[in-house]
């Protein structure tokens, strides 16, 4: 009796632990449907839900519906769903990502609020490190007996590496037949699902042989290229024109994937010049995990040349009107970013 009992109080204990703030752990997809529970928050998620018309929604509400949407959300903040995060790669993470950003609408400011991403920071997929030292060490071995320039070319020996991991092989092969093979309409290539499939290597792939591919120390411009050439930028990169920077952000703005990768970005990479690796944060690798997270997106850096370490996004702030400020400050997250 005592086992069936609590067997059925524990979800209620839990639920009011939730209601009063004090369980954090939640994926927003639980929390959305603890939400749906309890009345209160159920009224405030659905008013928030119906604030969102247009992707102006704010400058097409009247004054009226702006205050109840607004209220709305303060009623949330005080409550754990506020609080709730998404993992980068989770199953169904675009729901997760929905659900964050209709309860974060209103009184988050943007990309550069540093409380606004809506990662928790840990990731599904292990780091990899003893599985690549292993085949670091065999791939290494192998070449040693032929003639292969692969020891002094990083970037090669890192793609060489992959090629001998199954899951490595798999996702990299996957996005690279997609990025350099040309869409229905005979442009150079379908770049939505190139993106894609980028995102699917860079939140699948363990950091260890996806980052070694994309961070790669070279010493000449052969290595070099092939580390720039890494996300097959002619198709996931490159257009024909380079857009506004601020156009660029506009468009990431109304993608909830990009939106958070972006926010999530300026969270662990804001750098200091007083800092020991550049980082506010002392933690670069968070960094680099956050710049990964956005290849694949309408913010999607790289390499600038093949002989430099020089990172930027496809992007000019030239005829940028009145806000030539706000557009340097986007580009300048990269290019002028020590943190990375």
């Amino acid at each position: 009796l005592f086992l069936v009992t609590a067997f059925i109080a524990l979800p209620c204990y839990l639920f009011l632990l939730w209601t009063d703030g004090l369980l954090t752990t939640y994926n927003c997809i639980e929390a959305e449907n603890l939400c749906y529970a309890e009345p209160s928050c159920n009224t405030s998620y659905q008013i928030l839900v119906n604030c969102q018309p247009s992707d102006n929604r704010l400058l097409h509400l009247g004054r009226e519906a702006r205050r109840e949407c607004k209220h709305a959300e303060q009623v949330l903040h005080n409550n754990s769903m506020y609080k709730c995060k998404c993992q980068r790669g989770m199953k169904s993470e675009e729901h997760c990502l929905k659900v964050f950003w209709t309860v974060h609408s209103f009184l988050t400011h943007g990309y550069d609020d540093v409380l606004a991403s809506p990662y928790d920071g840990s990731t599904s997929v292990h780091s990899g490190t003893a599985e690549y030292n292993r085949l670091a060490a065999l791939v290494s071995e192998v070449f040693k007996k032929g003639k292969s320039d692969s020891e002094s070319n990083r970037c090669l020996h890192a793609a060489q590496v992959c090629s001998v991991d199954e899951r490595c092989l798999s996702f990299r092969t996957e996005y690279v037949a997609t990025c350099t093979k040309r869409s229905a309409n005979n442009e150079i290539c379908n770049r939505r699902k190139c993106h894609k499939n980028l995102r699917r290597f860079f939140d699948s792939v363990p950091k260890q042989f996806s980052q070694r591919l994309l961070f790669c120390f070279c010493q000449d411009v052969t290595c070099g290229e092939r580390r720039r050439q890494t996300i097959v930028p002619k198709c996931s990169f490159e257009e024909e024109e380079k857009p506004s920077c601020l156009n660029l952000l506009d468009s990431c703005r109304k993608d909830n994937i990009c939106r958070s990768r972006l926010a999530d970005f300026h969270k662990n990479c804001q750098y200091s010049p007083k800092s020991v690796n550049g980082c506010l944060e002392e933690n670069r690798a968070a960094c680099l995990m956050s710049y990964t997270g956005l290849i694949g997106t309408a913010m999607t850096p790289n390499y600038v040349s093949n002989c430099s370490l020089e990172l930027s996004l496809w992007c000019t702030c030239e005829g940028s009107g009145n806000f030539p400020e706000e557009c340097e400050k986007i580009l300048n997250l990269f290019t002028n970013n020590i943190c990375l």
